[in-house]
C-alpha cells in the first residue's frame, strides 16, 4: 500500500482543499449564497441583447426629387462616411424630400465610437460649400438598438366604449407604463388623432402674391412662445416670457400673411381651417372586435420577468382605482411567458438531474456518497450563474438551451473523482488518504478530458458576423459550466469526502425518515403554491418523495443489485472480455470494426439526411 502511495502523484488544489476542509465549507456556503444572489438578479430576456455597430443617417429635405437629394445630400454624405476606418458596408436611399444612409461596421468597432466617428463626418460634410444651407433640420445621426426595437407585451382595452373614451383610458394608462425605469417607451395603437388641417386655395393665394412658403413662415411666427429675460421686482427675480401659441381654430384665421397699403390679408382669406381626424395608420383589433393597443418596449438590460411583474400590478390597480368595471384589459404577446417557462423548465432539470444522477449512483456507492456527485450539479450551477452575472450576461434563450446541454455532462468530473476516492477507501485507506490520492491520480485525466470538450465549442465563440454575435453565448455559457464543473469535482468534492464519506452506510431508521419526508413534502407544498416559489417547493416535495422510494424501494433493490445482479454483470463481461481478446479474435474484431465504419459512409453518402436549420413551427403570432 505504501509502494502504490508513493507512486501516485497528488494534484496541489485537491491536496489543499483536504487539508482545510473547514475553507472548503465556507467557500461552499460563498459560492452558494452569492449563486442564488446572482440567479436572481439576473436579467431575463427571450433573446440575447445584440449590440450591433450600425449608424443611420437620416436628412430631411422637403420639396425635392430622389434625383436632387441623391446629388446634394446621399453623396456628399457617402464621400466623407467613406473615409472613416472599420467601415463594413454602407447602404443608402433616397426618396422625395428625404435620405437615408445606413452604416454598417465591423463588430471590433464598439457603437459609442461608431456613432462619434459618423457624427464628425457629417459635420465634416455640412461644411462644405456645396452642401445646402436651408435644411429643416440638421442631419439625424443615431443609432438602433435592437434589443429595445421589438414589445415586450400587448395591452388591449376593449369594451361599451366610445373610441374617444378608449383613447382617454389608454393614454393614461401609457403615461403610467412609461413611469417604469424599465421601459424606454410605450406606442398606443388603434385611435384616431386629431390634426389642423389648412385647405389653401392656390387661385387666391396667387392673385395676392402669395407663396405657401409666406403661409408656412407666417404660422411659424405667430404660433410661438418667447423668453424675456427676467425682471427684478420687489427683491424677486421673475422670468418674463411672451406667449403666443395658437389656441383655437379662430386665431389661426386671424394669422396676418401679408400687410400691404393699409390693407391686412389673413389666412382665413385664402385657406379654409378645419379640426379633422388624421388618416389612420394603424389599426388594433383582438377576436375581429376593435381594441385600443399599448406596445411596451422595455429599456435593453432590464429583467423582462420583473418588467412584466411591475405592469401587472399597475393594471390591476389602474382596474381598482381609475377604470370603470366594465372595461375589458386583456395582455397578449408576452415575452415573458416564454422566458418564465424556459426559466422553470431549467429549475426543474436540475432538480431531476441531481436525483436522478443520486438514485444511479447509490447502486454503487450508496446514499451517503451519492450525494458528494449529486451536490456537483446545483454547486456548478451556481457558480456558473455567478461567473455569467460578472460578465453582464443574462438569461435568455440561448444560455439556457446552453445550461440545460451541459446538465448532462457536468457530473462526469464528480463521478470519476467521487468513484476513485471511494476505492481507494475500499481497499483501506483512511479519509484524508483516500482524497488525496484519488483526486490526483485522475485529475490530469479529467482536465485532458473537459479540455477536449471545451475545445470542441471554443471556435463557436470566434464566429464572425450578426449570427456569430447571437450564437457566442452559447460556447461561452458552456464553457463556464464546464470549468465551474472541473473546480468543484477537483476542489469542492475531495474537500467534502475528506470529512464526510464513509464506506459502510449507517442503517435507516424508517420512522424518523418517513416523518421528516411527509414535513418536508408539506413545506414544499406550502412553498410552491403559497409563496409561489415552484423552484424551491418542488426541491422539498421532489427530496421528501425521494427520501421515502429511498427507504422503501431503493435500499432493497441496492442490497439485491450490489449481491446478485453486479456480480453476475462483472463475470459476464469478464468472459466477454476474455473471448475477444484470445488467440486472433482481436484482429478480427478490429477488422470488423473497419468495416461497419466504411459502411456507415457509405450509407451516408448513399442516402443523406435532410438539411433542416430550424424546424418548421407555428408561429405564436403573425
Amino acid at each position: 500500500m505504501e509502494e502504490k502511495k508513493s507512486l501516485i502523484k497528488q494534484f496541489g488544489p485537491s491536496t489543499f482543499s483536504v487539508k482545510n476542509t473547514m475553507t472548503v465549507f465556507v467557500l461552499t456556503a460563498i459560492i452558494f449564497i452569492a449563486g442564488i444572489r446572482s440567479y436572481t438578479s439576473m436579467p431575463s430576456e427571450a433573446f440575447p441583447e445584440i449590440v450591433t455597430p450600425e449608424i443611420y443617417v437620416g436628412t430631411p429635405y422637403p420639396g425635392n426629387s430622389p434625383l436632387d437629394i441623391e446629388k446634394l445630400i446621399t453623396r456628399p454624405l457617402e464621400k466623407e462616411i467613406n473615409g472613416i476606418s472599420g467601415v463594413d458596408k454602407i447602404n443608402s436611399t433616397s426618396v422625395e424630400g428625404y435620405s437615408t444612409i445606413q452604416v454598417k461596421f465591423n463588430f471590433d468597432v464598439t457603437p459609442d465610437e461608431a456613432l462619434r466617428k459618423v457624427k464628425d463626418k457629417v459635420d465634416a460634410a455640412m461644411g462644405q460649400p456645396d452642401f445646402p444651407t436651408d435644411l429643416p433640420a440638421d442631419p439625424n445621426v443615431f443609432e438602433l438598438n435592437f434589443s429595445e426595437l421589438m414589445p415586450i407585451m400587448n395591452i388591449n382595452m376593449s369594451g361599451e366604449f366610445s373610441l374617444d373614451q378608449l383613447k382617454e383610458y389608454g393614454e393614461y394608462l401609457e403615461e403610467k407604463v412609461e413611469d417604469l425605469t424599465e421601459i424606454s417607451k410605450v406606442d398606443i395603437r388603434g385611435i384616431d388623432a386629431k390634426e389642423v388641417r389648412v385647405l389653401v386655395d392656390s387661385k387666391k393665394l396667387e392673385s395676392m402674391q402669395l407663396g405657401f412658403r409666406d403661409i408656412a413662415g407666417a404660422i411659424q411666427n405667430e404660433n410661438m412662445t418667447i423668453s424675456g429675460g427676467n425682471l427684478l421686482v420687489d427683491g424677486y427675480r421673475r422670468n418674463v416670457r411672451v406667449v403666443g401659441e395658437i389656441r383655437d381654430l379662430d386665431e389661426l384665421r386671424n394669422v396676418i400673411i401679408k400687410s400691404e397699403k393699409m390693407q391686412l390679408v389673413r389666412l382665413g382669406d385664402v385657406a379654409e381651417i378645419e379640426f379633422d381626424e388624421v388618416e389612420r395608420q394603424s389599426y388594433a383589433r383582438q377576436y375581429g372586435a376593435s381594441v385600443v393597443m399599448l406596445d411596451v418596449f422595455k429599456r435593453s438590460g432590464e429583467n423582462q420577468i420583473i418588467v412584466s411583474e411591475k405592469i401587472a400590478g399597475l393594471l390591476a390597480e389602474a382596474q381598482d382605482g381609475y377604470f370603470p368595471d366594465n372595461l375589458n384589459i386583456s395582455v397578449t404577446n408576452d415575452t415573458s411567458e416564454q422566458t418564465k417557462t424556459q426559466v422553470a423548465d431549467l429549475e426543474n432539470s436540475i432538480i431531476f438531474g441531481m436525483l436522478l444522477v443520486v438514485l444511479v449512483l447509490m447502486f454503487f456507492l450508496g446514499l451517503r456518497n451519492a450525494m458528494f456527485v449529486g451536490i456537483a450539479i446545483p454547486m456548478s450551477m451556481l457558480m456558473s450563474f455567478v461567473i455569467l452575472n460578472a460578465l453582464g450576461i443574462s438569461l435568455n434563450t440561448i444560455v439556457l438551451f446552453a445550461l440545460v446541454l451541459a446538465l448532462g455532462m457536468l457530473v462526469d468530473n464528480g463521478i470519476v473523482v467521487v468513484e476513485n476516492i471511494y476505492r481507494f477507501m475500499d481497499e483501506g485507506y483512511d479519509r484524508i488518504t483516500a482524497a488525496k490520492l484519488g483526486a490526483g491520480e485522475v485529475a490530469l485525466p479529467i482536465i485532458a478530458s473537459t479540455a477536449t470538450t471545451l475545445a470542441a465549442f471554443l471556435p463557436l465563440a470566434f464566429w464572425p458576423g450578426l449570427f456569430g454575435e447571437f450564437m457566442k453565448y452559447l460556447p461561452l455559457t458552456l464553457i463556464t459550466v464546464l470549468s465551474s464543473s472541473l473546480f468543484v469535482a477537483l476542489v469542492i468534492n475531495p474537500g467534502l469526502t475528506a470529512a464526510l464519506m464513509k464506506v459502510e452506510e449507517s442503517p435507516i431508521n424508517k420512522r424518523k425518515l418517513t416523518i421528516r419526508s411527509i414535513i418536508a413534502i408539506v413545506i414544499g407544498v406550502g412553498i410552491a403554491y403559497g409563496a409561489g416559489k415552484m423552484a424551491f417547493g418542488n426541491l422539498f416535495i421532489y427530496s421528501g418523495g425521494f427520501a421515502l422510494i429511498y427507504a422503501y424501494f431503493v435500499v432493497p433493490a441496492t442490497k439485491w443489485f450490489q449481491g446478485t445482479a453486479l456480480p453476475t454483470i462483472e463475470n459476464g463481461f469478464k468472459k466477454t472480455l476474455a473471448y475477444a481478446l484470445s488467440g486472433k479474435k482481436p484482429i478480427f474484431f478490429f477488422s470488423g470494426t473497419v468495416v461497419l465504419l466504411i459502411f456507415s459512409g457509405v450509407l451516408l453518402g448513399a442516402f443523406p439526411p435532410k438539411t433542416l436549420f430550424f424546424p418548421e413551427n407555428m408561429p405564436n403570432q403573425a
